[in-house]
């Protein structure tokens, strides 16, 4: 019976060590999981920053397209006011003259356009 408690003994032994091997081993399954999730983290911060600097760089490209436009619309705009006042001012100028020069068919015209206007009218 002596080497049957030896075999136990022993067998106990080897348990125990096996047992504290595979603790160690959870153990550094555990950390090596630990540290994992801890760099993930790390890594989704760093994204989550360069996506925020990356929106807000394109918001404010974005911003600065839309305020070249409206600023481009705005002197286009400014460019056909001119060149009808222009235009007008010419036209203006040109009415003149030839009332000046020649009035009794100015007359003659503005009595003519007017006939035509009201029988147009009446219809």
């Amino acid at each position: 019976m002596s080497s049957t408690d030896g075999e136990d003994a022993m067998k106990a032994m080897t348990d125990k060590v096996t047992y504290e091997r595979l603790q160690k081993d959870v153990d550094a399954v555990k950390n090596d999981i630990s540290a994992l999730a801890d760099q993930i983290s790390d890594v989704l911060e760093a994204f989550k920053g360069d996506a925020s600097k990356q929106a807000r760089r394109t918001y404010k490209q974005a911003r600065a397209n839309v305020d070249s436009v409206m600023s481009d619309a705005s002197k286009r705009g400014s460019e056909a006011l001119d060149a009808a006042q222009d235009y007008a001012s010419t036209l203006e100028e040109s009415l003149e003259d030839a009332i000046t020069q020649r009035p009794l068919a100015a007359v003659g015209l503005a009595v003519g356009l007017g006939f035509l206007i009201g029988v147009t009218w009446r219809r």
